[in-house]
């Protein structure tokens, strides 16, 4: 199993490495890097299956560690196959407002009276500006998207290990009090978290406020 971890471990940090590649290739070539890194990706999945089932053999003593550090492996893949897909996304939303665009100005305008004539180069500019706002808002929907997915999937790798936790302190024999002692600690490290989010939050408006 730990030969098959590593070499999962090192192809995740290939992945990570030429997710640049991305933002660097042109317009012909971009499509080939996605489908290259979306292979790898579909390998890297297709090995923690097979790490999922070694763990699941390993010895009682091992067994716990050796599920979570699949769930880590399977935490950073699934965070990288949300930013190939948020990229893509961007890159369609991208490639329909330029083919709009090229439309627009490909466009043949006739008018029958000088007063009722058409200013293009106004109407470039409001579809420029316009194209320059969708991109903005795709980006930041992009962005919001993936911290959101990395949340969510950090939350259930999180929910998992306590879990997990549980068992192995069950299965040490610690008593009911000490169980009780860690579920209490964890709904107070809870409200913690979401304290500390909403004092967070209310010092950027704040900042934001004063600054503009």
């Amino acid at each position: 199993m730990d030969t098959l971890y590593h070499q999962t471990n090192k192809q995740i940090q290939e992945v990570q490495s030429n997710m640049g590649r991305l933002e660097t290739a042109d317009r012909q070539s971009v499509h080939l890097v996605e489908n290259e890194l979306q292979a790898r990706i579909d390998q890297i999945f297709s090995s923690l299956e097979r790490l999922e089932v070694l763990a699941s053999k390993e010895p009682p003593n091992r067994r716990q560690n050796a599920k979570l550090r699949v769930d880590q492996l399977k935490y950073d893949v699934q965070h990288l196959q949300t930013g190939l897909r948020n990229f893509q996304h961007r890159r369609y939303a991208r490639e329909a407002q330029e083919q709009e665009r090229e439309e627009l100005m490909a466009r043949t305008f006739t008018t029958n009276d000088a007063d009722t004539s058409i200013p293009i180069d106004d109407t470039l500019q409001i579809n420029t500006s316009l194209h320059n706002a969708h991109q903005g808002i795709d980006d930041l929907l992009g962005s919001g998207s993936t911290i959101l997915d990395g949340l969510r999937e950090q939350r259930n790798t999180l929910k998992g290990a306590h879990k997990k936790m549980l068992d192995v302190a069950n299965m040490l024999g610690l008593s009911n009090t000490v169980m009780q002692l860690i579920e209490k600690r964890a709904f107070q490290d809870k409200f913690l978290l979401i304290g500390g989010m909403v004092v967070t939050c209310i010092v950027m408006v704040l900042v934001v406020k004063y600054l503009t």
